[in-house]
Formats: C-alpha cells, structure tokens, sequence
C-alpha cells in the first residue's frame, strides 16, 4: 500500500456542513471535527504540546469517551483492536516527540495488516520547528513510510478540512493509518472564519476502485469454469469488506475448497464442509502440500506474503492465479496474475456469483481429506488429547473453544500461543481472529484485546498470550483495571521466547542463545492492578480454571504453566516450498 502524498486535493462538493457562530480555537476544532466524523472512542495520553486539544475535550467528555491508557504504543494497540473488530477507524491522541514517536510500532503494525487508523500528535510551535525544541521529532518524515498518509498543521483555518480527508483516507480503498501532527500554534490560535465541518467523499488524486472492471471479472470467471483443482486463499480484506455472505455463496456454487490466512481466519465457519483449513508457515499440513498440486488459485483479498508462498519460484508451478485485491500495487508484486481483479473483496464476490458454474470437486477435496488424517495422527491428536507430561498449549485452545462454541473474539499475541490459537480455535462467528500478522510485533494483544472489548462489549474477548509478549505491554493492566472492562486474559508461560526457541532447535543444533526467561508472579502483578488471578499447572485443574475466566464479570488473568519446548508443527521451513512441510 503506497504512501499518498501531503498534496492531496478534495473535491468540493455541495454537502451540509457543521458550523459555528463564531470563530473557536484550532484545539476545539479538533474535537468538533472529531465528533462530527461519528468518533465516540478516544485512546490517548497527554502532554505538554497537545495540553491545548486535552483542554478542549475536557469540555465535551459527554460526547467523546476518552481512554487513558499507560503507554502511547499501547493506545496504538487498543485502537487497532477497537479498528479490527468494529471495522470503525482507531483514534489514536498523544504529545509530541517521545509521546509520538512510541505510537511508531503500532502504526506500522496497522500498516501491514490494513487497519484505519487516525493518529493526531501534537507539534512544537511552528516558529520552532527544525530547531531542536523540547520534545521536538520529525513525525511526519518518520511516519511517511508507514502512513497512508501523513500531514502537519501549522494553521487552525486548516483543521476541519485536513482531519474530514484524513478519516476518508483512512477507512477507504484498502484501509490504513493516517498521522495528523498540529503545531501548538495551530492548536491555540482562533480561526480565522467560522467553524464549518463537511465530511470529505472524494480526492482528486485518489480514487480507490470498488468495482471491479467487466472484463476482468469475465477473465477470471472463464478460469473458474475450467478448472479442475481450484483452491481459494480466504485473506483478510474479505473481512475488511464484510463479504462472509458472498463468500460463503461462492463457495457453495463453485464447490472449492477454501482455506484461510492468519489475518483471514473466521471469515468462512470452520465447520464448513469446504473449509480445509489454515495457510502459513504452521498451517495445516494439506492446505500447504497440496498448493503445488493445484491448477488454478484464487487469492482474495490477500496479498501472497512470504509465510504463504514460502519459496516464490517453487510456489503454484501447475497454477493459473487469480488475485483479486482492492490495493492495486498488490497485483504482481509477489505472485503473477493470470488474471488480475482489482476491486473490493465484496464487489467481486457479487460480480463473480452469476459467472462462475455449479459445480462440485469431490475427488480434489478428499486429498485434503487424506492428509488431513496423516496430520491428526502424527500431530493433532496429541497437542489436543495429550494423556501425560504437562498441558499443552492446543488443549487449553480446545476447550477454550468448546466452552465458547466459536463465538469468542480471541485476540492473539505473537508467537507458539499465536499459531496454537489459529490452529485450533474453531472459529463461528467473524471478526473472531485478532492478530499481529504482517509485523509480528509482541505486545500487540493485552491493549488490542481491551480496544476490541470497549468496540464490543457484549461480546466475550479472550487475549491469548505469552509469557514473553505479556511482558511488553503489562502496564495496560492499569488501563484495564481504571476501565471496569471485564478483558479475560490467558497467559500461556513456557518460561521461554518459544518461536526463538523452536528456531533454535531446530535450526541451531539446540544453541538456547538467550532465550529462556526467568519470569515475575504475574499473578501478584495482575492483583498489584486490581485484577484478580490463578495459576494451574495440573491438567485436571484446567476445566474448572477456564470455567473461573469464563464466568467472572470483572477483568481475569489466568497464568497456566505448559509444556516447556513444545514445537509448532506442521511448519514449513524458512526459504523452502510449501511442499516441504514437515509435520515433525
């Protein structure tokens, strides 16, 4: 996804706007803005050149619900997770300098895996910029990179205009964080004319296609019908797109087999009868060896990143592809297109469905079938049923699961945790999968997990996390507990960096460099916050310790002690085909 420039142009259109009699404060356009763009949910950490804004909202906390969080990366996180499970865009307030330059991992983090985002930092005076001020940082040069786009304010005229394009920006084409940095100057200063807010719908230079073109939609559709081993990779953006219904009718009327990515997980149930599992790195074992077996693949709404495809020259050599993606800088990036689609997810669906022939591929569907037995046998059946030696990290996912029906919004960090909960969670309710994907940065799920639950709070949230990852971010406890959200934790402790670990092992002749970890009473910690705790490490508590999490109104950490060098398997080695999966 490309950076759009700071010169974008709206086109003016004939639109009510919100006005005031009189001229206001540029930080009280801020929040006038923000309110008439729908945002009930602020994340945000205040300081000295953003105290203007803080003061301004101070004023409006009735129509604006603002969220102290206890680390700027960690507002970054909440944002995304409020973004990922609402499909509303994030917001993100915080001061200049140190106070935005940590929302850097989290922008970034929203980049990668396509989450609208709108991050307002505030800026020295603009008489200072470029002289090394107090707390002064180049946000907008180190944001360009990992930003939609990215803009400074230096005059209060310009905040309703800059703040309507950047939430446009943001939530459309394929969704992305924006950066707004406002000089103090801009915040302070009265507007020069009356404050008047019109919601931007379109930019002269960017015009993002929901719709795909005719022809390419014919093309794709002529491959469909021909082909005789077709395989859907399920991505993200059908997600991102709300498309669960069109690609559930897709798949009913084309018969093929549909396997997801990380970040596309729940898009299809995972009790349908032409859903084959997940891609990746530690996918399952058919979904990855039989790619190369494939005659025609269908990317949607994905965008063939390296933990897919493995090795790219050896990927899909018997394959026609149809990539159909919304960001056009995706097509041909990685994998060739016989036939591109650009378009939203949804849009193609529904242009697709009348093209494409009832049909059905029963002989291609049972070789998943038969792997998917050798892969129950050699690695399944022990990491869900294992009879001795400590809990396993995929038992306690099972019956997680089970207690949950599916239906839990389970928010993973980074790590072995991470690939346990994609493997054996069985999705059934969408928008159930919140991941790092394409950053992998640990420490993402404690705040993107309370984010999710203040998005949705009827909904049961579950963070999933490791022993490692708990410890870049444990301070959100406090957000947590200020916030009376009853967040329900999971701490699966290895008492190692397990991904590291498993590498090392397997790759390092058994080198533990720095890997094992000597970890703190998380449980003292979590009561140190206000929330309560328990710790099990016997497999017969563990029924009656999910059912504590489960049923508590308020916050819980549960801690469980599990087996100490479980590797992830199957898993397809760094560099080589996906038709070298191993599953031992």
């Amino acid at each position: 996804m490309k950076n759009l420039s700071s010169d974008i142009l709206t086109e003016k259109e004939e639109q009510p706007a919100m006005e005031s009699a009189t001229p206001i404060s540029g930080s009280e356009a801020v929040i006038r803005s923000l309110i008439e763009e729908g945002v009930e949910t602020i994340f945000g950490y205040p300081g000295g050149a953003i105290m203007p804004v803080y003061d301004a909202l101070y004023h409006f906390q009735e129509k604006i619900h603002h969220i102290l969080v206890r680390h700027e990366q960690g507002a970054a996180h909440a944002a995304q997770g409020y973004a990922r499970i609402t499909g509303k865009p994030g917001v993100c307030l915080v001061t200049s300098g140190p106070g935005a330059t940590n929302l850097v991992t989290g922008i970034t983090d929203a980049m990668m895996d396509s989450t609208p985002m709108v991050c307002i930092t505030g800026q020295v005076f603009a008489n200072l910029l470029g002289t090394d001020a107090f707390q002064e940082a180049d946000v907008i040069g180190i944001t360009a990179p990992i930003t939609k786009w990215s803009y400074q304010i230096t005059d209060a005229d310009e905040i309703p205009e800059i703040l309507s394009k950047a939430f446009y920006i943001a939530c459309t084409g394929r969704p992305g964080p924006v950066l707004i940095d406002i000089t103090k100057n801009a915040q302070t200063a009265l507007m020069t004319r009356e404050f008047a807010y019109a919601k931007c719908t379109k930019i002269v230079s960017y015009r993002p296609r929901m719709q795909p073109k005719a022809d390419q939609v014919e093309a794709a559709a002529r491959l469909i019908n021909e082909a005789r081993k077709p395989y859907l990779f399920v991505g993200h953006g059908v997600l991102i797109s709300k498309a669960e219904e069109e690609l559930k009718a897709f798949v009913d009327k084309t018969g093929i087999p549909a396997a997801c990515t990380l970040l596309g997980l729940s898009a299809i149930p995972a009790d349908h009868p032409l859903y084959v599992g997940m891609l990746g790195m530690h996918g399952n074992y058919s979904t990855n060896r039989l790619i190369n077996e494939a005659d025609l693949i269908i990317g949607l709404g994905m965008r063939f990143d390296d933990r897919v495809t493995g090795k790219v020259t050896d990927f899909a050599p018997h394959a026609k592809v149809i990539h159909i993606d919304i960001d056009p800088s995706e097509i041909n990036k990685i994998i060739p297109a016989d036939a591109p689609v650009v378009g939203d997810a949804k849009e193609a669906l529904k242009a697709l469905l009348p093209l494409v022939e009832q049909r059905r591929h029963d002989s291609w569907l049972a070789e998943f079938k038969e792997l998917d037995k050798q892969e129950y046998e050699k690695v399944i059946k022990d990491d869900l049923y294992p009879e001795e030696g400590q809990i396993k990290m995929g038992e306690v996912i099972r019956r997680l699961s089970e207690k949950t029906s599916g239906k839990a919004a389970i928010v993973a960090d980074v790590g072995q945790h991470q690939m346990e909960a994609a493997r054996y969670y069985r999705f059934s309710q969408t928008d159930g999968y919140i991941t790092s994907g394409g950053s992998g940065t640990m420490g993402f799920a404690l705040p993107a997990a309370f984010g999710a639950k203040v998005g949705s709070p009827e909904r049961e949230v579950v963070a999933i996390i490791g022993d490692g990852c708990f410890q870049m971010t444990l301070q959100e406890l406090g957000t947590i507990w200020q916030s009376e959200l009853p967040v329900k934790i999971i701490v699966l402790n290895n008492n190692y960096l397990g991904m590291v670990r498993q590498w090392q092992q397997l790759f390092f002749d058994r080198r533990y460099s720095f890997v094992e970890l000597k970890n703190p009473d998380f449980i003292t910690i979590a009561k140190g916050f206000g929330i309560d705790g328990m710790r099990i490490c016997e497999r017969e508590d563990l029924d009656s310790a999910l059912d504590t999490l489960l049923e508590s109104d308020k916050a819980f950490l549960l801690e469980i002690l599990v087996e100490k060098e479980l590797n992830v398997f199957p898993m397809v080695p760094a560099g080589a085909s996906v038709s070298a999966i191993r599953l031992e």
